[in-house]
């Protein structure tokens, strides 16, 4: 096969489309997490965003790490990638001023597939969302990704949950696969238990998508999270020619 191509002069190497955005923090990313190379069948890049804590970005919501967001953006872009997503849903909050500084598609949270759900249920049912912490997530964060006032949703969070409270928020440098699971499949069962309406559910977080498999099983429902939409943007950015017959 012929490739003709033109080379960009700032790009070394090639073969990835997707770059991801991490945070500057350390614990366990287990297979499954959006910072785990492996949960992935096509190469990725990622970044870290310096001085980018969970504390920063989450509780104090310090606007003054724009500018470090977008810098790695560039990098990133710079490097060859075709399109930047995020590795924690409450990086909605700079989505707007990182995809105004680029020339390629950028999708930082997750919590961007909210009004795409919303549109497949016919605005008739609930959607429920699981955030690393649920009293952190205020409504400059849904704004910020598109998410119109009315939108029916059902917040609850994984900040009472002891394992993922310790592994994740707090870093305690050890992480129980198993323990978490339980912990979320428990969430989304109490979130159900509470809303008779729910039509789906969207793991914020970029450390749940591990356990949607197991959330799915005990609910029954569709389920979304960071890796449900970094699969289609791929899909959208590598197409592929179909192989059958007729």
């Amino acid at each position: 096969m012929t490739i003709l191509s033109q080379t960009n002069p700032n790009q070394c190497f090639y073969g990835h489309s997707i770059g991801i955005l991490v945070l500057d923090v350390k614990y366990p990313c287990v297979p499954g997490n959006v910072a785990n190379a492996t949960s992935y069948n096509y190469p990725v890049r990622y970044k870290v965003v310096k001085g980018a804590t969970s504390e920063r970005l989450l509780w104090e919501k310090d606007k003054s790490l724009i500018q470090p967001f977008i810098d790695a953006a560039l990098e990133l872009q710079d490097e060859g990638v075709g399109a930047i997503t995020g590795a924690c849903g409450f990086m909605a909050l700079f989505q707007q001023q990182v995809a105004k500084e680029l020339e390629i598609p950028v999708f930082l949270s997750s919590l961007l597939q909210i009004p795409f759900i919303h549109q497949m249920l016919g605005g008739k049912k609930r959607i429920g969302v699981i955030s690393a912490d649920a009293s952190a997530l205020s409504d400059d964060f849904f704004q910020s990704v598109g998410v119109v006032e009315g939108t029916p949703l059902a917040l609850t969070g994984m900040e009472d949950q002891p394992e993922f409270y310790g592994a994740i928020l707090k870093r305690k440098g050890t992480l129980d696969s198993n323990l978490i699971e339980k912990e979320v499949v428990a969430v989304a069962h109490a979130l159900q238990e509470k809303h008779d309406d729910l039509g789906a559910i969207l793991l914020e977080c970029s450390d749940l998508p591990p356990y949607a498999h197991a959330v799915q099983q005990a609910v029954k429902l569709p389920i979304f999270d960071f890796i449900s939409m970094i699969n289609y943007v791929q899909a959208a950015m590598v197409k592929h020619p179909y192989p059958g017959f007729m």
